[in-house]
């Protein structure tokens, strides 16, 4: 029998307009690995937040150790050997790596901070995880992957006995993931519970040993991994057919005109002489490994970063492009892949965030009208499926999902004709997915041009007409959908010239 380190039963949790949890129950062994999965705002963030005292429950019970715990705050629950290694680390890049996993805790020689004995605990740590890390090297030299190998050992330096990995692959090559994946099958083998959020499917079935799912606050489920398939859980997510069928032909008409044409860009070490078209209602994917240039191109034709030379004809008109300004007024939008950083302002509302890109449209004189950028604001809200409270709510305060709804909304509401979308699922549950395909497919019909970056094969196949791949900051390959497969498109990928 597995013993065990957690039990919650009936958490409830309501917040102003939100009944974010409904009774649900959670419980995770001690040496298990336990999937918390569903879709964005399902609830999962919310439970662990309650579950580390970051949010008072509003009732229910919670078991720690079989002792019956109410943490006030999330000291309490560290001191009781609860961490959570989130998805955005919160490192500090100018210090070092010994420095940040013992920061508010210094081991100290008299007044002075002992640097050296901290360096020597941290090397017993990583040596513990079998990681290979300069305890004095600068975090912000450091890989995102090694940066959450530190976060790890930060959280087995508070004699953690039950750590939460919040989305942990999200920023990580297939070589750390496989680091990670090392690391908690260690951990596992050492009797300690964790509790597994992410949304790729593909990984559930590698790393855990149960899965949980919830879905609108509630509890709706448990299933034993190795007896349960990819189907049954997202079913149990979703409610709803999720549809995953490759695209099989383009639906652009061999004679649409060009509405993009980038001839011979240069753009620093990432983008070599790179030349594309971009057809009316086309979704052109660009697909690569991580470092291919991708993004960089991207940034290059929107104005982010400085083009050294070569040519951009929108509609068949050579265009100036020097800032993010000049791309707008010349009708494209670009939704980028870090959407905290670039897309939104989490602090601002949903309205306020929709309408920043078209403010002149919603000024009167020196003042916003704000009836006009909420009606307008809510118009989008409905037609993306956006769940919010009202357009009055704060962005930061959205699932990851519903927050990249919002940056959509913002060049929709712009009506931008050429849209750049890097990465547009990094980070959001599969049932959202659904729906920014559908958006997109939709988007297209109506005659917008769309250039998706992805870095999931699946997604390139399921939604590209036609696919150009980059390897090493020049374009290695350009194929048709009826032509292209998961193999055609590596090849290129990995054809460096």
């Amino acid at each position: 029998m597995s013993e065990l380190i957690l039990k919650m039963k009936g958490i409830d949790k309501s917040f102003v307009g939100v009944h974010a949890l409904k009774g649900v129950d959670f419980d995770l062994n001690k040496g298990e690995v336990h999937a918390l999965m569903g879709e964005n705002g399902a609830g999962k963030s919310t439970l662990m937040k309650v579950l580390t005292g970051i949010y008072a429950k509003d009732s229910g019970e919670i078991f720690f150790e079989g002792q019956e715990v109410n943490f006030q705050n999330p000291k309490e629950s560290q001191e009781a050997g609860i961490s959570i290694v989130h998805q955005e680390l919160n490192m500090m890049n100018h210090l070092t790596v010994a420095q940040n996993i013992f920061i508010g805790r210094e081991m100290m020689s008299g007044k002075l901070i002992n640097d050296r004995k901290m360096n020597e605990e941290a090397k017993k740590l990583f040596e513990k995880l079998n990681i290979e890390i300069d305890p004095s090297e600068t975090m912000g030299n450091l890989t995102v992957g090694k940066q959450q190998m530190c976060e790890i050992a930060k959280a087995i330096s508070k004699d953690a006995k039950l750590i939460v990995f919040d989305e942990p692959t999200a920023a990580l090559t297939d070589s750390e993931i496989e680091e990670l994946f090392k690391i908690i099958r260690d951990l596992r083998a050492k009797n300690m519970g964790i509790i597994y959020i992410s949304h790729r499917m593909d990984e559930i079935n590698v790393i855990t040993d149960r899965v949980t799912v919830m879905r609108d606050g509630e509890y709706v489920g448990t299933l034993i991994t190795k007896d349960c398939t990819k189907s049954d859980i997202i079913n149990m997510m979703v409610g709803r057919v999720i549809y995953e069928d490759p695209k099989q032909k383009s639906n652009v008409p061999a004679d649409a005109p060009i509405v993009l044409s980038v001839k011979h860009l240069n753009a620093g070490k990432m983008v070599r002489d790179v030349s594309f078209d971009l057809r009316k209602g086309e979704i052109l994917g660009f697909s690569g490994l991580m470092g291919a240039g991708r993004t960089e191109t991207a940034r290059a034709i929107f104005g982010a970063d400085p083009i050294e030379s070569g040519e951009i004809f929108v509609n068949g008109t050579k265009i100036e492009i020097k800032t993010p300004q000049d791309a707008v007024n010349a009708g494209i939008g670009y939704l980028s892949e870090d959407r905290k950083r670039f897309g939104i302002i989490v602090e601002k509302s949903v309205a306020e965030n929709s309408t920043m890109a078209t403010l002149d449209k919603f000024t009167k004189g020196l003042f916003i009208d704000k009836k006009k950028e909420r009606t307008e604001s809510e118009l989008y809200a409905a037609k993306l499926k956006t769940k919010t409270p009202t357009v009055e709510t704060a962005v930061v305060n959205l699932s990851g999902g519903n927050q990249q709804k919002v940056v959509i909304a913002k060049w929709l509401v712009r009506n931008c004709d050429i849209l750049i979308f890097d990465e547009p699922t990094r980070g959001i549950d599969v049932g959202a997915k659904s729906e920014i395909y559908h958006l997109m497919n939709e988007l297209a019909a109506q005659g917008k041009s769309i250039i998706m970056i992805s870095s999931e094969l699946p997604e390139i196949l399921r939604m590209s007409d036609r696919i150009v791949i980059m390897c090493e900051g020049r374009k290695t390959g350009e194929l048709s959908i009826e032509e292209a497969s998961q193999a055609s498109i590596m090849d290129a990928a990995t054809l460096r010239n």
